[in-house]
């Protein structure tokens, strides 16, 4: 899974006028992949590439104790869900903010090859999706699109920054689908990840910072300036 990964941020926040910013949204639902790709750089978490290791990607990712295991995103979400009841002294937004992060070990078990543990270990779990392309293509593109009409639907603003967000995931995902294999360096693949990421958050805040939850259309006044 990859820009799948956003769906579940677009979707909480467009649930509720309290819910975090979308750009928070987006670092969560990811988050547990940037501390994989910054564990990576340090030596703490592995993998390597192996052509044809599943049918639509050559990741082994064969030591992810810390990012991939239930236990381990249940710590990440659980931080970051603290971390928005600190800031936001809403236990709501807190919650969004958890089961955003948690949603990204459920979607990784759909389509993983057997990597995903429950705290490390030898015992692996995934459903390996990726294996079946006729499935997972249509799945990650019907979460990304689903969740940005629903967004779309509960939030009022220019359509044009969501567009330019949605145009840079499908540009992003058609490239990880149908571009050159990543290059047989790990580091490259991390540097490069920890980009994307990057690139897409700022992008979600612009998005944002345009738009606003419907509820408070009488007061028509985009995130960025409550």
């Amino acid at each position: 899974m990859f820009i799948g990964h956003w769906a579940p941020a677009l979707a909480a926040a467009a649930v509720s006028k309290d819910a975090p910013k979308l750009s928070t949204l987006f670092i969560g639902a990811q988050l547990v992949d940037w501390g994989f790709m910054i564990f990576g750089l340090v030596g703490l978490e592995k993998m390597r590439m192996v052509p044809g290791f599943t049918t639509m990607s050559p990741l082994d990712l064969y030591h992810m104790p810390f990012t991939h295991s239930l236990v381990g995103t249940l710590v990440f979400a659980l931080v970051f869900a603290f971390i928005i009841m600190v800031m936001r002294r809403n236990p709501g937004a807190a919650i969004l903010a958890g089961l955003v992060v948690f949603s990204h070990f459920v979607l990784d078990w759909l389509v993983h090859a057997p990597d995903l543990t429950l705290v490390g270990g030898e015992n692996k779990f995934g459903l390996g999706l990726w294996n079946y392309p006729l499935i997972a293509i249509p799945l990650e593109l019907a979460l990304i699109i689903g969740a940005f009409v629903y967004y779309m639907r509960r939030t009022k603003g220019p359509v044009g920054p969501p567009l330019v967000l949605l145009g840079v995931l499908l540009a992003l995902q058609a490239f990880n689908w149908f571009g050159p294999e990543p290059s047989p360096s790990p580091t490259v693949f991390f540097i490069m990840g920890l980009l994307a990421f990057g690139i897409v958050t700022l992008i979600a805040k612009w998005v944002g910072d345009s738009r606003w939850h419907k509820s408070r259309v009488g007061l028509a006044v985009p995130s960025a300036y409550r």
